[in-house]
């Protein structure tokens, strides 16, 4: 399965620079839309944020200039100039208008004694298909007659766990999807001339089982991605959004899987884009709605105080990346946070918690799935634990009922 986990990050990364070249399923960028950002932004905090959040590697200097008055970008490799698009840049903090948003920042609405959610909107995001899909999507393994681990069928359980407690809290609720499966009316075969254009772009051989994997790789790895990032930004339009996932080593043979003694905890907040990427006219597109979005600072804030909540809870060590072209550290005092570049935190608006939590296949893990979920605690091994899904979930309720529940003002949309 390794040339399909290229698409973990939702790209087949490309070979070359091509004119108006786009990601798998991605739609045609409006690159006019951004003028709603004019005079939003300095100068100086524009070229801050490109360079020490979102692209790091120096290559948006290759398409995008920037003045005290404008920035110009080109819209694709070798774009023709009269298509570059001019935004024009605020002169100073103080004459920058107002970000256009539908989300609310946490200045604008806090608690209400013991409802410290009162009058947020939060959709949770449970990663994967599970369920009869897991083993398509390469995220399910057992162990002789064992259980299967299906990181789809954990996510939903523990957003099921998640929306319970955000609501008690006095959060309004709701997931991108409501029971196990997929949530786009796209399916794998129907994906097929979108696989042959990747398998060429790629230079790769299009026999009928690498087709038939592509196929399957679009369907639940990008059209799933897009259809449930779209669905938030058009129809539910929250203030938070909470991707929930659950890591892993490679397991090999899903029938005869590895087991480790390996368990970690990180946050992944959208940045670090690579010159690669970028040739992508989409991916430009999308990266620049991230950025004059203005929500990186509001995520990292949220991310570190559940990282926090989790880690006291849990006890689980940060994950540590050492290739600065996948992920860079995205806080000086938190080693939980990471940017980097996804799918899922580039396409969708509002700020984006985005967790890797465990590691599946870590053999207390495991022992904690076979277990199932359960009320109180039970013994794993030489410790009393919790069910691993309800504590996911009240981990992360502390650390948003933290981050939101520190002023008190009635909630009121910008």
């Amino acid at each position: 399965m390794n040339f399909f986990f290229l698409f973990l990050i939702g790209v087949v990364l490309p070979l070359a620079a091509s004119a108006q070249q786009l990601t798998p399923l991605a739609r045609q960028p409006h690159w006019a839309s951004l003028q709603r950002y004019a005079n939003t932004i300095t100068a100086s905090k524009l070229e801050q944020d490109l360079q020490e959040v979102y692209v790091p590697d120096g290559s948006w200097k290759n398409w995008i200039t920037i003045t005290p008055e404008e920035a110009v970008i080109e819209p694709y490799p070798d774009a023709p100039a009269e298509q570059a698009l001019h935004l024009p840049l605020a002169s100073s903090e103080a004459d920058c208008k107002t970000v256009p948003r539908y989300w609310k920042r946490k200045s604008e609405c806090d608690s209400l004694p013991g409802k410290p959610l009162a009058g947020i909107k939060i959709v949770l995001d449970p990663g994967h298909l599970g369920g009869e899909w897991a083993k398509m999507e390469e995220r399910w393994f057992r162990i002789g007659k064992s259980k299967s681990v299906e990181e789809g069928t954990m996510t939903f359980i523990t957003a099921r766990h998640l929306a319970k407690r955000l609501r008690a809290l006095g959060a309004e609720v709701d997931m991108t999807k409501h029971e196990l499966g997929p949530t786009t009316p796209l399916r794998a075969a129907q994906l097929r001339t979108a696989a042959i254009q990747e398998l060429k772009k790629e230079k790769v051989v299009c026999t009928p089982h690498r087709l038939k994997k592509m196929e399957e790789a679009l369907f639940y790895r990008v059209a799933e991605i897009h259809h449930r990032a779209n669905w938030i930004n058009e129809v539910a339009k929250p203030d938070l959004v909470i991707c929930m996932h659950y890591d892993a080593e490679e397991w090999g043979n899903p029938k005869h899987p590895k087991l480790f003694h390996e368990e970690r905890l990180h946050f992944l907040i959208s940045g670090d884009f690579s010159e690669g990427e970028l040739v992508n006219e989409d991916v430009r597109y999308t990266m620049l709605m991230k950025l004059l979005g203005r929500t990186h600072h509001e995520v990292v804030e949220v991310s570190d105080d559940v990282a926090k909540a989790f880690v006291a809870a849990t006890g689980l060590p940060p994950f540590t990346y050492h290739n600065p072209a996948k992920a860079r550290p995205a806080s000086p005092n938190n080693p939980y946070l990471w940017n980097r570049n996804l799918l899922a935190t580039r396409l969708i608006k509002a700020p984006v918690v985005y967790c890797e939590a465990y590691v599946m296949n870590d053999r207390e893990v495991f022992e904690r799935v076979q277990l199932g979920d359960y009320k109180g605690r039970r013994q794993v091994g030489s410790k009393c634990l919790p069910s691993l899904y309800r504590e996911y979930a009240d981990a992360v309720a502390k650390g948003i009922a933290d981050y939101f529940g520190k002023q008190i003002i009635i909630c009121k949309k910008p």
